[in-house]
């Protein structure tokens, strides 16, 4: 008994510090993990701080400590410009309202054709297709301006709006094919035994299946349309028509004083409808990027 008691005491002794490395490594990568998160968060707690903060002490100290609170800087903001803020909200909820309904409806409808359907040069399209992705917009911006300027839609909405309606985003026509792909056929087979054409299989069999990528679509559509400044800046003249990134970019004026106050405080209230889309539809968000089809 004794014997036994000596060789099991020594294998007792190097089991306790195995199971304590663990746990001290999951400590340490969580620490790792909340100081990377506060270093990427910084820039938008000081841009929060600075919008309450008098405009002579906003560049003094980087710190996130207030002095005193100055609420004005969002009412004086608000009004700062030729029109109300609000004005310059509405053109961005109007261009991205079209932004989002373009994408849900024709890449949803391209992406159905790749995926099902089967017509000449099918792999060929899908490969240009794929190739757009990697053209950046400062090779396309000048051909699409003299073309847009011929049909007369400078200083409209239609620039930034129509294209849409033309799947002209292959990541999420990519996106959508590879959930559509992943659908069982089976069920379009059983659909087409009860008479059903593509038009209806895909509007009661596969676009109700669809809903996570279709929610991916339209935070991504939401997010990427309301930050998107150059694409606006280029289109749109009149300062009637501006949106809420061109809006921004008018508080800084080279002949005169920048009210810094100001233009952080709106573009603190310009961040909450981004940070309210993403909240709302992270669950749809991760479905859709996982693309794993019906569980």
């Amino acid at each position: 008994m004794t014997d036994l008691k000596e060789r099991v005491a020594p294998v007792v002794e190097e089991a306790v510090p195995i199971k304590s490395r663990p746990v001290a490594s999951s400590i340490a990568k969580h620490a790792g993990l909340i100081v990377l998160a506060l270093i990427m968060l910084y820039p938008v707690l000081w841009m929060v701080v600075s919008s309450l903060r008098p405009n002579n002490e906003i560049f003094r100290s980087p710190g996130l400590i207030l002095s005193g609170l100055r609420i004005e800087n969002y009412s004086e903001g608000w009004t700062a410009l030729a029109s109300p803020f609000g004005h310059y909200l509405i053109n961005s909820a109007i261009v991205v309202a079209g932004c989002v309904i373009g994408n849900l409806a024709s890449c949803s409808l391209a992406a159905y054709a790749f995926a099902r359907l089967e017509f000449t040069g099918k792999k060929v399209f899908f490969a240009i297709m794929l190739g757009t992705i990697m053209l950046p917009i400062h090779v396309i911006i000048v051909p699409q301006y003299i073309l847009f300027s011929q049909l007369g839609w400078i200083n409209t909405f239609l620039p930034l709006v129509v294209p849409k309606f033309l799947a002209t985003d292959a990541f999420f026509v990519f996106l959508m094919v590879q959930f559509i792909r992943g659908l069982p056929r089976e069920l379009d087979e059983a659909a087409r035994i009860d008479g059903a054409g593509h038009p209806r299989i895909f509007l009661r069999v596969v676009l109700p299946l669809m809903l996570p990528a279709l929610a991916t679509t339209a935070i991504f559509t939401f997010i990427w349309t309301w930050n998107d400044f150059f694409s606006q800046l280029i289109y749109l003249t009149d300062p009637d028509m501006y949106t809420v990134p061109v809006a921004l970019r008018s508080y800084v004026d080279a002949t005169v004083s920048t009210s810094w106050g100001s233009m952080f405080a709106m573009s603190v209230v310009s961040l909450l409808p981004v940070f309210l889309a993403f909240l709302l539809g992270q669950r749809f968000l991760i479905k859709g990027i996982a693309t794993t089809g019906i569980k």
